[in-house]
């Protein structure tokens, strides 16, 4: 089929209605669901300056047209840096670098500052994904770039991105399954019981600091709310002596164009709060994003980020939280590490395949790693 193609620096060249048309129409793939895809979240992410031109996030999405609807679509940046990514190419970068050659700018498909697993080759039918890989390559050979990288996409277009040249690369993530608990004691009876234990030791500590907890629905959620959160989410990066990647007119804006995907949660002592953390849910999944504190309460951290959206899912019977980028830690809290992907192609063929040799030898680490963590799964026999 002939499809009209294009490189769009806007999603407003788009629009709402065909970008979101586009994920409810793909074959068999949850990508209508997932929050981090959807048009409010881009939109919010390139409009609020937050991931743009400016932040070393320059949109470049790839889209193919068949008449006037949109048959498949890619979310692709130029990027200036590796910030944000959390698959890290740092080493690759400073390789470049000793011999002289330039690493930036690259090709990136990903959700800025988002480690979520989600479709990267959106389309309608296999025929449009097909041909939007062949726009990908062609684009990568005419940009004159370094490389191209596609973070977390799903196996199977990790697999097609393979055969068409890219090489593959494996990381690990920890997410928490609802085995249809009644209640969070029915949950921590399936644990061992030093884990179980910690568990309770960790929630009382905060509760005999004096902290409650409020869940905030996103529709329920006010200008003040998102405020305080993001001045906890700042704080946080400040501490770090960082600074944060999102600002608070993304904040607001998505607040306001999907609040039916938002959770909020805040810790509060002698009516004061002091602490927040930000989750964005479908019917389905969890995902855990952002958290933030005013001030240091031992085990605060766990009870606002983990135990609270643990019984969040519970109560509202989510099969899965994902708890974001690395945190061996998760384990004992009842995570289990799931393998995730990325997909990479490389300019150079002397650094391609040095590259590969070692992708090769890490992907056998991380085997090994997940079957190490396997045998140390925190749930009783």
């Amino acid at each position: 089929m002939n499809y009209r193609t294009g490189i769009v620096s806007s999603l407003t060249e788009v629009g709402e209605i065909a970008w979101n048309g586009l994920l409810a129409a793909q074959q068999g793939a949850k990508d209508e669901a997932n929050p981090f895809l959807s048009y409010a979240f881009l939109h919010a992410l390139h409009e609020s300056g937050s991931a743009c031109a400016d932040t070393g996030w320059q949109p470049q999405f790839l889209v193919l047209w068949q008449d006037d609807t949109l048959a498949a679509a890619m979310p692709l940046y130029v990027k200036s840096h590796s910030y944000g990514e959390y698959v890290f190419d740092w080493a690759w970068a400073e390789a470049y670098e000793r011999h002289g050659l330039e690493y930036y700018p690259k090709l990136l498909s990903a959700i800025p500052f988002t480690p979520v697993s989600g479709g990267r080759l959106l389309a309608r039918d296999d025929a449009a994904r097909a041909a939007l890989v062949e726009l990908l390559c062609a684009q990568q050979q005419q940009a004159g770039m370094s490389s191209s990288h596609v973070l977390y996409p799903p196996e199977a277009q990790a697999k097609q991105l393979e055969r068409a040249g890219f090489m593959l690369r494996s990381g690990v993530q920890f997410h928490w399954l609802n085995a249809g608990y009644a209640d969070f004691e029915q949950f921590l009876a399936t644990l061992e019981h030093k884990k179980r234990k910690n568990i309770r030791a960790e929630r009382r500590k905060v509760r005999e600091a004096g902290v409650t907890m409020r869940q905030v629905r996103g529709v329920d959620a006010s200008e003040a709310d998102w405020r305080f959160f993001h001045r906890c989410y700042a704080n946080t990066y400040a501490e770090h002596r960082s600074s944060p990647y999102l600002n608070l007119d993304f904040f607001l804006r998505i607040g306001a164009s999907m609040p039916q995907n938002i959770l909020l949660i805040v810790a509060e002592r002698d009516g004061q709060a002091i602490a927040s953390s930000l989750l964005i849910h479908t019917a389905d999944t969890l995902y855990g994003r952002y958290w933030g504190a005013l001030e240091h309460v031992p085990c605060l951290h766990f009870e606002t980020a983990y135990y609270q959206p643990l019984e969040f899912c519970i109560a509202h019977k989510i099969a899965t939280f994902e708890g974001g980028a690395q945190g061996e830690h998760k384990m004992a809290r009842g995570f289990l590490p799931q393998k995730t992907w990325s997909a990479h192609w490389l300019a150079h063929p002397a650094f391609a395949d040095a590259i590969e040799r070692f992708l090769e030898r890490e992907s056998g680490g991380i085997e090994a790693y997940i079957d190490e963590l396997n045998e140390r799964n925190p749930f009783r026999s």
